[in-house]
């Protein structure tokens, strides 16, 4: 009787097994809608450490104790980084441009970044700093756009006010509604100096 009955036990164990097995049998279209519409994200990764390479040259590195990817949305598909992150571009002649915030958002579609709280971006090879609190980032035309208030600092000078739009290195630049002393050379040409 005892063998009869762990018989029937391990016969229940495969046949449960084997529905389970075959009843899973979603494919990742369906997940990934049940996720979507649960508003979960479709992966979460910690502790990121990533690297960025053209023709075998590092351009950028990142560095994230957290990400969300929602790349299963339909419209607006996404990356967050809720606990900020570390960003480090580096051009051809080695010059770094590095971008620091306490919260970012990037959206695939349009190649734009949201990127909030304590935002500090620094060109280290021209010693150019921007602080601002809230600030876009449009990766496909390389550019800044802030409306929020601003200080920018540079190896002479410092701005303060609301709004500003920067070339991706800070060495383009255009300041709205600033304060602040900026140094101003004088032009050999002037009538002034003749």
């Amino acid at each position: 009787m005892i063998k009869i009955s762990k018989y029937f036990q391990n016969y229940s164990v495969a046949l449960i097994l084997a529905t389970l097995f075959f009843s899973c049998s979603n494919d990742i279209k369906d997940v990934r809608d049940f996720l979507a519409d649960k508003n979960l994200p479709i992966g979460i990764a910690e502790n990121i450490n990533m690297v960025y390479k053209d023709s075998g040259d590092i351009t950028t590195k990142m560095v994230s104790p957290l990400l969300y990817d929602f790349s299963n949305r339909k419209d607006n598909p996404y990356s967050e980084f809720p606990e900020g992150l570390h960003l480090t571009k580096i051009n051809k002649q080695g010059d770094s441009t590095t971008v620091d915030g306490n919260y970012a958002i990037t959206y695939s579609q349009t190649n734009v970044s949201e990127i909030r709280k304590n935002v500090v971006i620094i060109n280290h090879s021209q010693k150019y700093t921007l602080k601002t609190s809230q600030l876009y980032w449009d990766q496909k035309n390389h550019y800044f756009i802030t409306e929020k208030s601003f200080v920018f600092i540079t190896p002479t000078d410092t701005l303060q006010g609301e709004g500003f739009e920067a070339s991706e290195n800070l060495t383009h630049w255009h300041v709205r509604n600033n304060s602040g002393v900026l140094q101003v050379k004088d032009d050999p040409m002037s009538s002034e100096s003749l």
